[in-house]
């Protein structure tokens, strides 16, 4: 990093942003590969406290640490390989491949001028929010705690006004950044009102005080009668208030539709999920080692988290359905699905939290894969015109080249355009709705089932109904796809036109090569990702046990004696 910090100093040419994505992804490859031999620590069954108490290591931690850098990874192939390439059939053998070069004009053809290629910077901010990230899911001390979502906020913040030429993507940013900065502020509140309460910053020392205040209500050995055990839960409710406003709970959810709308689709992916995961691995330990205590009063911080998690479930579902911008679609679906992670967070049962760790993870992979195929139909509509004179939201829209779907309406009878692409973006449709046997049906049957278990019956219809009427705005994505016949025509000056290119044997010129339009096609890195998680949420139901398996030892490690 420091390396690469240096280079994007002196360098002169921003074209090379390319090369700089590919160094990020080997970066976080290598990370997951450190953090995954370091799982292997057999010895030490709580884990290992790092930098005086600072952060504390388990495997809990090391497994999301990995599953943050693969999904970082992931997300940087957007701007690490050009979106198209050209593949003509006879010239495309692995001996052609490896001993000949084929030299053709590459910039209509691979899109090198998009402006998400000419960005240095990018990959090092985003590679300091997943340290932020990485920190905060170890943190085990007020202190690294402030440091940790301050890294990882600064570095969205600046993410989201990276794309300098677009007044959306900075009004967004701007916008993002004084409200995360109010939400930092409760947080910050809350530290001070701990550290003032329980005189340490550690949070072990604070678990320990907060499971001995259950004494305060024994008249006959009240060894702790000058403590006020509920100041401690008061300073924790001020400081989930900060962190819900992170990941967008209702009702601190205000600003994500906005946001997520005006800014690049590439830089939502990142914003929409990374951000999520270190925030909610970090809660799971607070929530398991304080909610637990009885307090002098029947009221727990904990219980501000079923408040949100039902206002989640509510307006998300409900705001979304008067939605017509796909991407303020997809933040009012991530507040719906907010509400399920935030239940069986809040439950606090060995089955809620294998269901919040199963949960957590297939959101995640499930909504990457739907940014990415946003991103991707974008990319393979370059050649096509939109045919519809009369649609004015269409002719109105801002930042077309960064955002180039930005309407429901623009993905109108797209199965006919790329009947492929369409069915992986149907199939993760279907898994945020949860039907059966997607792996977003596991998901909230787990939530659901053990929320049941515990007596949250309420909160149980609740979700089931907001999970039927959210398939409302689902399906209607669907019936645009499938039902519609399409605005989008080929470009009629591209259709006609012949392309030519060049094949060279070492530096022997060989031949002249016509190519068409056709032959124009998405690039492997997009379509070979979109592949895989597409098949991951498709054939869940016949590899289960590995992935239950991990979150169901997870669970129990955490509830370990």
């Amino acid at each position: 990093m420091l390396l690469l910090l240096l280079s994007n100093a002196v360098t002169l040419r921003r074209d090379k942003s390319i090369l700089y994505s590919r160094i990020a992804i080997i970066i976080l490859l290598y990370s997951s590969l450190l953090g995954l031999v370091s799982l292997y620590i057999k010895y030490i069954d709580k884990g290992i406290g790092l930098y005086g108490g600072l952060f504390h290591i388990t495997s809990n931690t090391q497994i999301f640490h990995i599953f943050i850098f693969l999904i970082s990874a992931a997300i940087l192939q957007l701007t690490s390989f050009y979106p198209r390439k050209l593949l003509i059939p006879e010239h495309s053998s692995i001996h052609r491949l490896l001993f000949y070069k084929f030299v053709f004009y590459k910039c209509m053809v691979q899109n090198k001028m998009g402006e998400q290629f000419t960005i240095i910077e990018y990959s090092l901010i985003l590679l300091f929010i997943t340290i932020g990230a990485t920190f905060l899911i170890s943190t085990s001390d007020l202190v690294s705690i402030f440091l940790s979502i301050e890294l990882q906020s600064y570095g969205l913040y600046l993410l989201s006004t990276l794309y300098r030429n677009s007044e959306l993507a900075t009004s967004g940013g701007l916008t993002y950044f004084l409200l995360g900065s109010l939400s930092s502020c409760f947080i910050l509140l809350g530290t001070c009102l701990l550290y003032a309460n329980s005189g340490t910053t550690n949070l072990d020392g604070l678990y320990v005080i907060t499971s001995l205040s259950d004494m305060f209500n024994d008249n006959t050995n009240n060894i702790l009668y000058w403590y006020k055990p509920y100041y401690i839960n008061f300073s924790m409710l001020i400081m989930s208030i900060g962190f819900l406003f992170k990941v967008a709970a209702a009702p601190f959810h205000f600003w994500s539709p906005y946001v997520y709308d005006a800014i690049p689709t590439i830089v939502t992916t990142f914003v929409a999920i990374i951000a999520k995961i270190s925030i909610f691995i970090f809660l799971l330990e607070l929530v398991h080692y304080t909610s637990n205590s009885l307090f002098a009063f029947q009221f727990s911080w904990t219980s501000s988290l079923l408040l949100s998690s039902l206002l989640s479930l509510i307006i998300g579902t409900i705001v979304g359905l008067t939605q017509f911008r796909i991407k303020r679609l997809f933040a009012y679906s991530t507040i719906s699905h907010v509400g399920f992670i935030l239940l069986a967070l809040s439950i606090n049962s060995i089955e809620s939290i294998q269901a919040f760790i199963f949960y957590l993870m297939q959101y995640s992979i499930s909504n990457l894969n739907a940014f990415i195929i946003l991103v991707t139909i974008g990319f393979s509509l370059f050649y096509y015109v939109n045919d519809n004179k009369d649609d004015k939201e269409f002719n109105k829209l801002l930042d077309k080249n960064l955002s180039p779907i930005q309407l429901i309406s623009q993905l109108k009878g797209y199965f006919f355009v790329n009947p492929i692409l369409a069915l992986s973006l149907t199939i993760t449709i279907f898994s945020f709705v949860g039907i059966p046997p997607l792996i977003g049906f596991f998901a909230k049957q787990m939530v659901l089932s053990a929320a049941l278990d515990n007596g949250y019956i309420f909160l149980v219809l609740i979700a089931i109904l907001t999970s039927v009427i959210s398939a409302v705005y689902y399906l209607a994505i669907i019936k645009q796809v499938f039902f519609y016949k399409s605005d989008y025509k080929m470009n009629i000056m591209l259709m006609y036109c012949r392309y030519f290119g060049n094949i060279f044997y070492k530096t022997t010129h060989i031949k002249q090569v016509i190519y068409k339009i056709e032959h124009i096609i998405l690039s492997s890195s997009l379509t070979i990702t979109i592949s895989i998680l597409t098949l991951i949420i498709l054939l869940f139901i016949f590899i289960p046990q590995e992935w239950l398996s991990m979150a169901n030892i997870l669970a129990l490690i955490l509830f370990n004696p």
